[in-house]
């Protein structure tokens, strides 16, 4: 198997939202352009990642999905079973994916040992295989870190982080947030860390319109929770602005997402038709046309919401999530001091005229590209040139390999 075509292996637990399951998509794209005849497996947990279309020699394998409960306890999303039944399954199912595959590369998206420590088995039978180069990878901001020094100590993390995985790559510039600072960690570990910069989004060259909206050619603003499960709170926001009237706004599409409880989707639509300037939809797999067709963007300041602001050069409002974790929080607050963009504080809800406010400003705030800030979206660049880079360095061990055996 050592001479066949590359092959790069992707997992991510995806309990729950679009975050990981976008990220880990939008990389397996940027490296099968890259690498003509490489072929990239994501093993995703995600319940919606049928509804996404996906490049020639990417593929998926559908784990059993799971969700997290209020009480941070996780359940089977459909299945009548136990959730260790579920995990065992989950991981039975993980580990020979990743022997039989046999991958050149293996990328675990954010949980440094998968949910519940369910890729552990997986991780250790590669390092032990040592044919595969591990990689965790990290969004550029994760958490509060005396909050994520808490989970990784309770989690056992360290250990992976020092003698499982070779490289860490964060996926953010050096000089916006480190993710690792003030935890506590080796400089072993400190060492594996490779900042690539933030992972560029452009429209795809067979995406268009599938929605027509009703403003006819009137400029208009976005309004994207991502995923929608915690974005109740901001949409509610934005609609009582335009339901006031109180000022003239840019007509709003707003996006409700995959995982906007049923019932406040459905009360949403029906305030809308109410409305002349608000029309909302429910999801859209392929968002990038309309991202790129808007005015300005209203967002909560999740890292893929963030990679397409910055891509797309939009004045954005960005209204974070400050529980369970504070990223969003973080990430939009510094953004704001470096002017990237604007923050509206979600403490700050229900109060309408901060909000009537704020959308009136949106459209004329300057884009972020005038922030002035170098090499912000180089992360596909540095992620390929990497993979490039151990790629050839397995080449060569495979040939020193043949010259000894011959």
């Amino acid at each position: 198997m050592t001479n066949s075509a590359p092959k790069v292996l992707i997992y991510s637990h995806d309990s729950f939202g679009l975050g990981h399951l976008r990220r880990c998509r939008t990389i397996a794209h940027a490296l099968t352009r890259r690498f003509s005849d490489m072929s990239v497996l994501i093993l995703s947990g995600s319940p919606i990642i049928g509804s996404f279309e996906f490049r020639s020699r990417v593929d998926f394998v559908r784990i059993p999905g799971v969700i997290k409960l209020r009480n941070g306890e996780y359940t089977p999303l459909s299945l009548s079973l136990n959730i260790e039944h579920i995990l065992a399954i989950r991981t039975s199912i993980i580990e020979h994916t990743a022997k039989v595959f046999d991958p050149d590369i293996l990328i675990v998206d954010k949980e440094p040992l998968g949910l519940r420590g369910e890729i552990l088995g997986t991780l250790e039978m590669l390092k032990e295989r040592g044919n595969t180069r591990l990689i965790l990878g990290l969004r550029d901001v994760m958490d509060d870190p005396a909050v994520l020094r808490e989970e990784w100590t309770r989690k056992n993390v360290d250990p992976a982080l020092e003698s499982l995985y070779d490289e860490i790559w964060v996926y953010g510039p050096p000089d916006l947030h480190d993710p690792l600072a003030g935890m506590g960690l080796s400089a072993n570990v400190h060492a594996k860390a490779v900042n690539t910069g933030y992972l560029r989004r452009d429209v795809p060259a067979d995406a268009r319109i599938t929605e027509p909206l009703p403003f006819d050619d009137e400029p208009y603003i976005l309004v994207t929770p991502g995923g929608g499960g915690d974005g109740v709170e901001m949409v509610d926001w934005v609609m009582r602005a335009y339901e006031s009237r109180a000022q003239p706004l840019f007509p709003a599409l707003i996006v409700l997402g995959p995982f906007m409880p049923a019932q406040a989707a459905a009360e949403f639509q029906a305030r809308a038709e109410s409305l002349r300037d608000v029309h909302i939809l429910r999801f859209l797999p392929t968002i990038e046309p309309y991202m790129a067709g808007a005015k300005a963007i209203v967002g909560m300041g999740g890292y893929n919401t963030f990679c397409e602001i910055l891509s797309f050069d939009k004045p954005t409002l960005l209204v974070p999530r400050v529980v369970p974790r504070r990223e969003q929080s973080i990430r939009a607050t510094r953004a704001e001091t470096i002017g990237l963009l604007k923050v509206l504080p979600i403490d700050d809800y229900p109060n309408v005229d901060k909000m009537i406010d704020a959308l009136a400003e949106l459209p004329w705030l300057a884009p972020p590209s005038t922030a002035g800030i170098d090499n912000l979206l180089g992360g596909l660049d540095v992620i390929g040139d990497r993979v490039e880079r151990i790629l050839a360095q397995r080449s060569g061990s495979v040939r020193e390999l043949a010259s000894a055996r011959a």
